[in-house]
């Protein structure tokens, strides 16, 4: 059975700047009428990441921006939120983000059934001339696709 899915956002930087290895699904505390927001999509993954720290994921930089309806108790948009999964995962993650070269990345948030969650990578940072190569392998992927497209339609170049 299909799980019902709705994604509110996307950290296409994420896979621009970073190779994704692996990726784990969690859960996120959010507090009051942060998830109001989360479900209108008022949220930002950009420059954001996660850390391992006293055994909790702790992810930073999300940017949630405070409910419209909501009054003095609204959030603060940029505050620490936690991220809920399984210890063996917890530490798992805590073994391979201490290696060199490796982090933790939100590649995309959603909600699964009610709850928010948040897709995290484990990811390798690319280099300056790896980020060129993917852009390069892209724009001939996109001109064989449009060779071919005009192939199949029989226009004249």
């Amino acid at each position: 059975m299909e799980e019902d899915i709705k994604v509110v956002a996307r950290n296409r930087k994420a896979f621009h700047d970073f190779d994704i290895e692996e990726k784990f699904e969690a859960g996120i505390v959010l507090k009051g009428t942060e998830i109001k927001s989360v479900r209108n999509a008022r949220l930002n993954l950009k420059d954001s990441y996660a850390k391992v720290e006293n055994e909790e994921i702790i992810l930073y930089n999300m940017h949630i921006s405070p409910y419209e309806q909501g009054n003095r108790f609204n959030h603060d948009p940029e505050r620490p939120r936690k991220l809920l999964m399984h210890r063996r995962e917890i530490d798992r993650l805590r073994g391979k983000t201490q290696e060199k070269g490796y982090t933790l990345v939100p590649t995309r948030v959603y909600i699964s059934r009610g709850l928010a969650k948040v897709e995290l990578g484990l990811a390798r940072g690319k280099k300056v001339y790896d980020k060129r190569k993917d852009i390069a392998e892209k724009t001939a992927k996109r001109e064989m696709e449009r060779a071919m497209k005009e192939k199949q339609l029989g226009k004249p170049r």
